[in-house]
């Protein structure tokens, strides 16, 4: 996202308070703000002429808000976004916008593209999104798109383009500590420098926090630098990253143990590592004044480590044969040896993966700025081609648990459970996106792409896993954008969006022989690609004219998404497990709604001192299933539950309503609050909608910040406000055979944290 003129005009973002004596903070209302229409930089075009309701997040937004990360950003800030807490980990949340998610849990049906300079940045394996690998303050912008086949595959709700910053976009020098509740504590040092020719970033974070819940600290370490060259007809920018990550987030436990204790875990450790290295070569040439050259080439390294301690579906034999059985069967270890039920065997089981993705590839694109027949036209073309290998090994070792149900370790290892699959990933992209006006008022946008991918799936034990898949399709878009007024724009389009199966969903699709996620893959049966056909329409304008040096922007809008070949997890209604399933092509689904939001700026409300700034976000969002399945009963694993059509899609809220105020005064002093409303969801695992939901909340969070000098200032924050005990996810499991008769409700949920304060200090120079 760029901007021309000096101002920002971030249509759904709060922007909140200017830095002191920043020129290029003051309101100008004749500001025209610019987005890629493409993952790679050199596509832009005017906001105003797209479409669909895009929006835009500055890094000056991005730090006023006091937000840990991107995600935190995105849920409090940005409208028809929520979060779904399934890990209780700050840095690992499941992000959803109009009901599709981005996540790093494997399994979830990943529905959002997320790109980072133009490199896609959802992994080979699963499409997942490690949102700790991206350093907010190495973040110059980022831009919330609509469904766009332009952004390729799992882009069937959206995707998320993140520009970083470079040593021209951030010239300046910045030390940033803050600590407070739960052990948390971070220290950011950023660096920027240019001589008009050359110019170099870098940013150095490391984040560390206890955890508000039991056994759950977290340590954050991540670097990222650009080195960049500018010239009169083109730039380079070399960019290279890594991360060293260890998030321990324990997730969701029974309701009745966290009515006794909201800080308690139900197993731990559930424990994630990630290292990152990354690297890209950016460039773009002005042949001429109307076509200009893009590319970029990256090679990416990403190790991913997990453990989770969790509770034991093993246990003694009932013959009495002194072996450890699992459903009647003996259990066999990973030398073919019967597991003997001794004692450091029963009651628990370590359940750990190790995945090493590496990722390379490149984008070519050219961008055409001549008019085409006398009307001003913006046409961009390219090709983007990605190769991933990926090796991932899943084991589970028996044990036992601690008083504190924590596991230990024993060295037995389950010969059923251990996976040993190696993939690899190769997809071609051709893409096109064209903008011609019609007339001064009307603009017409038509794009798409063609995908092609193929994935080979090699187990490395036997030849269940064994698989070669391809998938390919074009996805076309067109849309008409309407000026009425000057300050009235009437917009309407229609895309089309495709995911293909990832290898995880693929080696755990045959319903004869369901497994446990996260990582008991048995089979490679073949699944569908998932088709996502998508209307939007809107109206979106401003009354600047009226509020004279204020500056008021709304939009209110429609969009309906249908899914075709819709790909979930499938509880197994034979198995006698709650956790044990497949992934199965399930129909159609939709996904529905209404948006609204407000965005005000308001210098000098009531004095010559004070500067107001407000935005309001609504969303109705209706999630259903238009087709129906069988599914597992999740209270009574010996019965069937009939999905029909309608039903509501789990963990998607039907309401959603964002609300902030801030108001700047001296340009110095900085006061804002924020307040987010997720309503009532179902619970995951309860597709048929049998059962209660989970609660509805309201959070409210508090800032403020004081330039002490230019160079200088102080700030804190205060989440939840008013301590409100909420939920935002909800699972169901067994509690009982580690709990005790009394914990029979299977209600899980991952409680949201108290309240909570930090403080600290920024030197800029």
């Amino acid at each position: 996202m760029k901007k021309i003129c000096c101002t920002l005009l971030g249509f759904y973002g709060l922007v909140l308070m200017p830095d002191v004596g920043a020129d290029e903070q003051k309101l100008d209302l004749g500001v025209i703000e610019v987005v890629g229409v493409t993952p790679l930089a050199g596509s832009d075009v005017a906001i105003d002429d797209i479409p669909a309701h895009v929006q835009t997040v500055s890094s000056e937004q991005l730090q006023e808000a006091q937000s840990i990360s991107l995600a935190d950003y995105l849920n409090r800030f940005l409208g028809s976004v929520h979060v779904n807490e399934a890990q209780n980990n700050p840095l690992q949340p499941d992000i959803f916008y109009r009901g599709f998610v981005a996540s790093p849990l494997l399994g979830l049906p990943q529905g959002l593209s997320v790109y980072v300079n133009g490199v896609r940045f959802n992994e080979p394996f699963g499409d997942t999104v490690n949102w700790d690998l991206i350093p907010e303050g190495a973040i110059d912008s980022m831009t919330l798109y609509p469904s766009n086949p332009v952004y390729g595959l799992n882009s069937l709700g959206g995707a998320i383009a993140v520009r970083t910053k470079t040593g021209f976009s951030a010239p300046k020098h910045e030390l940033e500590v803050y600590g407070g509740s739960w052990g948390r504590h971070s220290e950011e040092l950023t660096s920027g420098w240019n001589n008009g020719a050359w110019g170099y970033f870098i940013d150095l974070h490391h984040f560390e926090e206890d955890g508000w819940r039991d056994f759950s600290p977290t340590n954050a370490d991540q670097a990222f630098g650009t080195l960049s060259w500018r010239g009169d007809k083109g730039s380079l920018d070399l960019t290279l990253g890594g991360n060293d990550n260890v998030l321990l987030g324990n997730g969701a436990a029974p309701v009745q143990l966290l009515d006794q204790n909201r800080k308690v875990v139900f197993t731990h450790p559930d424990r994630t590592i990630t290292r990152l290295f990354f690297s890209e070569l950016e460039g773009k040439y002005a042949l001429t004044d109307d076509i200009v050259l893009s590319g970029n080439g990256y090679f990416r390294q990403n190790r991913v480590k997990t453990f989770n301690g969790d509770d034991s579906d093993f246990a003694a034999c009932e013959d009495g044969s002194g072996f450890v059985c699992d459903d009647d069967e003996i259990a066999v270890d990973v030398n073919g040896n019967d597991i003997m039920a001794f004692a450091n065997v029963l009651g628990a089981t370590n359940n750990s993966s190790q995945t090493n993705m590496r990722s390379r590839g490149g984008t070519l694109q050219a961008t055409f700025g001549q008019d085409l027949f006398k009307h001003k036209n913006s046409l961009t073309t390219g090709v983007s081609y990605d190769y991933a290998e990926v090796h991932f090994n899943a084991d589970t070792e028996l044990g036992t648990l601690t008083d504190t149900r924590g596991t230990t370790r024993s060295g037995v290892f389950v010969d059923e459970s251990r996976v040993r699959l190696n993939t690899d990933t190769e997809a071609v992209g051709v893409f096109f996106s064209d903008s011609l006006d019609l007339t001064e008022a009307l603009t017409a946008t038509l794009a798409g792409r063609y995908n092609y991918l193929h994935i080979d799936l090699k187990d490395q034990i036997g030849t269940e896993l064994n698989g070669s898949h391809s998938f390919e399709r074009f996805n076309p878009s067109a849309g008409l954008t309407y000026r009425v007024l000057d300050n009235l724009t009437v917009y309407g389009g229609y895309s089309e969006a495709t995911r293909a199966p990832s290898p995880v969903e693929l080696s755990c699709a045959d319903p004869e022989a369901p497994c446990k996620l996260p990582n008991s893959f048995v089979a490679d049966p073949p699944l569908k690609q998932v088709v996502a056909k998508t209307f939007e329409g809107g109206f979106r304008g401003n009354f600047n004219e009226w509020l004279g040096r204020g500056d008021l922007k709304w939009n209110a809008g429609y969009f309906h998404t249908t899914n075709s070949n819709d790909i979930i997890f499938r509880r197994d209604a034979s198995s006698n497990l709650i956790s044990q399933g497949f992934f199965d092509n399930v129909g159609k689904t939709r996904r529905f709604g209404f948006e609204s939001g407000i965005a005000l700026n308001y210098p000098q409300l009531f004095s010559g001192i004070d500067d107001w700034h407000f935005s309001t976000n609504y969303t109705y969002m209706n999630a259903q299933f238009l087709t129906g399945f069988d599914t597992q009963n999740p209270l009574n694993e010996d019965e069937i539950a009939r999905v029909v059509k309608d039903d509501q899609i789990p963990g998607i809220p039907k309401h959603m309503f964002k609300a902030a105020v801030a108001v700047d005064l001296w340009q110095r002093l900085s006061l804002g609050i924020d307040g987010v409303y997720n309503g009532a969801r179902f619970f995951r695992g309860d597709e048929a909608n049998n059962f209660a939901k989970l609660g509805g909340y309201w959070l409210f969070n508090g800032r403020a910040e004081y330039q002490i000098t230019q160079n200088f200032a102080v700030f804190g924050k205060v989440d939840n406000i008013f301590d409100t005990n909420y939920n935002s996810f909800g699972v169901f499991a067994e509690a009982d055979q580690i709990l005790g008769d009394d914990f029979d409700d299977r209600r899980f949920v991952s409680p949201g944290a108290p309240r909570a304060g930090w403080v600290g200090v920024r030197l800029t120079l």
